[in-house]
């Protein structure tokens, strides 16, 4: 299964592709898509629109795995955070494309065992699920594939828990 993991924001939003067949965790590409604050707002979602419609038709995702917006103590951070999401769930709507949702906590715990684990622990043991391709910087990039790597990990408990349920 392929996976599109975003790490949504107006600036900069991560991507990356995780592919998830073969029993083993693969990523295909990743990388940023970035917005000037130069910009109006609404041709900056537009780009981010764009943007993920262009990466939907190059690579055909079977599902997206988008980070839940947490509370945060910066109301205007959080405001531009939700219009980009807002963007990217409408866009994979459009695109007919199962999206998956999870909190900050489930993707650390999903990546590290620990919810509560500092971003540069997760992004260590991205790299060593995943390898050393897994570029270091922006940290938006490493946070997508840990979204990525959340929904690999609990669609494949969800098809262990079918297969070994009762009928």
């Amino acid at each position: 299964m392929l996976v599109l993991g975003l790490d949504p924001g107006l600036a900069l939003t991560g991507w990356a592709l995780i592919d998830g067949g073969g029993g083993r965790l693969v990523l295909r590409d990743a990388g940023v898509w970035s917005t000037s604050s130069d910009q109006d707002q609404g041709l900056r979602l537009l780009s981010l629109w764009e943007s993920f419609g262009e990466l939907v038709a190059r690579q055909r995702p079977e599902v997206v795995s988008l980070e839940r917006l947490y509370f945060s103590r910066n109301v205007s951070t959080a405001m531009a955070v939700s219009q980009a999401r807002g963007v990217l769930v409408c866009a994979a709507a459009q695109a007919g494309i199962e999206l998956h949702e999870y909190t900050p906590n489930e993707v650390k715990q999903a990546v590290t065992g620990s919810g509560s684990a500092p971003k540069q622990q997760v992004a260590k043991l991205v790299r060593l699920l995943l390898g050393d391709g897994v570029p270091l910087h922006p940290d938006d990039i490493s946070d997508a594939c840990a979204v990525g790597i959340c929904h690999q990990n609990a669609a494949g408990l969800r098809r262990a828990l079918a297969a070994g349920s009762p009928s």
